[in-house]
């Protein structure tokens, strides 16, 4: 069946208008088949941000694209409008060097990371990987957006194998330089004992901004995005004027700004608004505040007359 115009001229449109641009099952966040998921996996080893469409939301898209590129499977990637090529291509150029090249990064020189082992960490890996298939290996994973990953797979080739406290753990080159001095411990998480990763040379993805702060930006005028991301009945308890209550509708009108649009989240006292910043981070925002406190620090330090609960 011919591709309409309007299809045809969608999809160029999309392909023109973003750098990077990859047509999948799903979203980055969220990939609806093993194929979409390779390829996020291996993109956000090279970048913190970059567009994805879900052919799963538009069947003229989902079967269009397929004859615009000339590709029969999803998913496809496109990098400043020029068509790479599906999953098994882009694994191949990954491994290459190619890919990094067509991203515009430069490959640097790199060396096996310094990696750090609590003795806890150490007994709990030995115990966990004591059973493991010879082809099997522990590996850590730091992406572009340095979310960390401590897992068995097959032995990669070309990583790095680090041996600390007995313990052998392999790092991708994608991964090395963010892994310098990474720390390895055991934590308490709602699940139980589990293990974390500690990145002393991550960036800040998320600022804090004290409430002294905030009303120095609203006095001069600045423009940002203000979200209150507590309950309704909590709105009606005590608000701080300007902000706006997060629901899906503003939401999905957030995740369609500009990356470096800046957004300011405030809650009760500064939890809840942590863990929304951090999401609109992961989605490639780059100037994202948490509101330290909360609106209990608004009530006390900048206008008493807001209620505390």
């Amino acid at each position: 069946m011919p591709l309409e115009q309007t299809t045809r001229d969608l999809i160029t449109a999309l392909t023109e208008s973003n750098q990077v641009l990859l047509f999948m099952k799903g979203n980055r966040d969220q990939p609806q088949c093993g194929f979409s998921a390779t390829v996020v996996k291996i993109l956000d080893a090279h970048l913190p941000a970059y567009e994805t469409f879900d052919v799963l939301s538009d069947a003229s898209i989902r079967e269009g694209i397929k004859e615009f590129s000339s590709w029969p499977t999803i998913p496809q990637l496109y990098i400043q409008g020029e068509f790479i090529g599906g999953c098994d291509i882009i694994k191949e150029i990954d491994g290459t060097g190619e890919l990094a090249q067509k991203l515009g990064i430069e490959l640097e020189d790199i060396s096996a990371p310094e990696i750090h082992i609590s003795e806890a960490a150490a007994k709990a890996l030995a115990q966990a990987t004591g059973g493991a298939p010879a082809d099997q290996g522990l590996h850590l994973g730091v992406d572009a957006r340095y979310r960390t990953s401590l897992f068995m797979a097959t032995v990669a080739e070309g990583a790095f194998e680090v041996v600390v406290s007995g313990i052998t753990i392999r790092v991708d080159r994608a991964s090395a330089s963010r892994a310098q001095e990474a720390r390895i411990d055991v934590a308490e998480t709602p699940n139980g004992p589990g293990f974390q990763v500690h990145l002393p040379h991550a960036p800040q993805r998320v600022q804090q901004m004290s409430v002294k702060d905030l009303k120095s930006r609203f006095d001069a005028g600045e423009a940002f995005e203000f979200i209150d991301v507590r309950t309704p009945e909590e709105r009606a308890t005590a608000s701080i004027p300007g902000a706006t209550l997060i629901n899906e509708v503003v939401a999905q009108r957030l995740e369609a700004l500009p990356k470096a649009t800046p957004l300011v989240f405030h809650c009760h006292k500064g939890g809840r608004s942590q863990a929304a910043a951090e999401h609109f981070a992961d989605l490639g925002f780059t100037n994202v505040f948490n509101l330290t406190g909360g609106i209990d620090a608004w009530s006390q330090e900048i206008d008493p007359e807001v209620p505390r609960y």
